[in-house]
């Protein structure tokens, strides 16, 4: 499609490039930025051009936050004795969507993917370790998507903590296999929380 303005199409481009929007959607989102008023789009570009700048990684969990520790494990309120390791920011959401889980979180930002070529050491594994080496974590929850690279993640981090003296448990398969826990809904989710069961490192060799 040739678009009559180069900025306009400099524009489309770079919304185009985000994650399920296509070149449709990124020119009606696009146009629909030129019929606001200034002010508006003043305050729409001042907080795009500061996100890289204000937004950080929490020093203790890798949540995103806008100090070096993020909200949930400043909260003296939360138990910091249980830690629910997650792979990214949406399944945080998604778990605190169900105010069912009154712990703390280690994201790894990603999941063991030989595939795409993610190992171990491209993940967040070794703070984890840390944080449980402390000795004042008395459980892990694994709550990885329930798919093979979910399952393959929580063998390897089950072996890296397995002698350490916690226990280690997993989210009910209330959560079907092959769904992301972004996706599930908030009662399915909650339940599984809930009812999370001890790892069982047998089922992932099956």
């Amino acid at each position: 499609m040739n678009l009559p303005s180069k900025h306009l199409e400099d524009l489309v481009d770079h919304f185009a490039s985000l994650p399920g929007v296509g070149r449709k959607t990124a020119l009606r989102l696009v146009l629909n930025l030129l019929k606001r008023d200034e002010e508006e789009l003043g305050a729409f570009s001042r907080s795009l051009g500061e996100i890289k700048q204000k937004v950080c990684s929490c020093k203790e969990c890798g949540n995103i936050s806008d100090a070096d520790i993020c909200g949930i494990c400043s909260q003296t309120s939360r138990k910091h004795e249980l830690i629910c390791v997650v792979e990214d920011i949406r399944d945080i959401l998604a778990i605190e969507s169900t105010q069912q889980y009154y712990g703390l979180y280690h994201v790894l930002g990603g999941v063991i993917s030989p595939m795409e070529g993610v190992g171990p050491n491209d993940l967040n594994i070794d703070a984890l370790v840390d944080r449980v080496q402390n000795g004042e974590v008395k459980e892990v929850i694994l709550a990885l998507n329930a798919s093979m690279e979910g399952d393959t993640t929580n063998f390897y981090l089950y072996r890296k903590l397995a002698d350490f003296d916690l226990n280690i448990t997993t989210l009910s398969r209330g959560v079907a296999v092959g769904t992301e826990l972004q996706y599930t809904d908030e009662l399915t989710l909650g339940r599984s929380i809930v009812n999370r069961m001890p790892f069982d490192m047998n089922l992932v060799r099956k």
